[in-house]
């Protein structure tokens, strides 16, 4: 039932970059491009988000279960630490240099686009190398 879920979830995902046009990285370039030529429809996608989103973090957060039952550990809101402030901003630094961020980069992986596999590999391997600095020094 998790994959299930899983999958739906990615499938419903997928679909609405697709459908919102947030898979081309020209609209989200855009809105980051505020003092030029800006695109909002991206902040109306993030308003959608959260809107579809926050019921169900309500429910997480006081019930501590899932819909299917399983426990869920939420982060510590008040935490900010060097990994999240490194995370954050590689985060930020990719996303306005080629306007993918993950989710939309797996999406582009199946149009065949060259800039998405580049961008796919560069994930993995900041993956990869947070792997082998976190067992360095820890």
């Amino acid at each position: 039932m998790k994959f299930l879920t899983a999958v739906l979830a990615g499938v419903l995902f997928g679909g609405g970059l697709l459908v919102s046009g947030m898979t081309n990285p020209a609209n989200v370039l855009g809105f980051l491009d505020v003092f030029g030529a800006w695109r909002p429809p991206l902040a109306l996608v993030m308003g959608a988000a959260v809107l579809t989103a926050a019921p169900s973090y309500y429910f997480v957060r006081h019930g501590r279960r899932s819909l299917l039952g399983e426990s869920v550990e939420l982060p510590d809101r008040r935490r900010i630490d060097k990994p999240l402030l490194i995370g954050a901003t590689m985060f930020g630094v990719g996303w306005g240099i080629s306007g993918i961020c993950p989710g939309p980069g797996l999406v582009l992986l199946a149009s065949g686009n060259g800039m998405a596999y580049a961008f796919m590999a560069a994930v993995i391997a900041g993956m990869w190398i947070t792997v082998l600095v976190r067992r360095r020094t820890s």
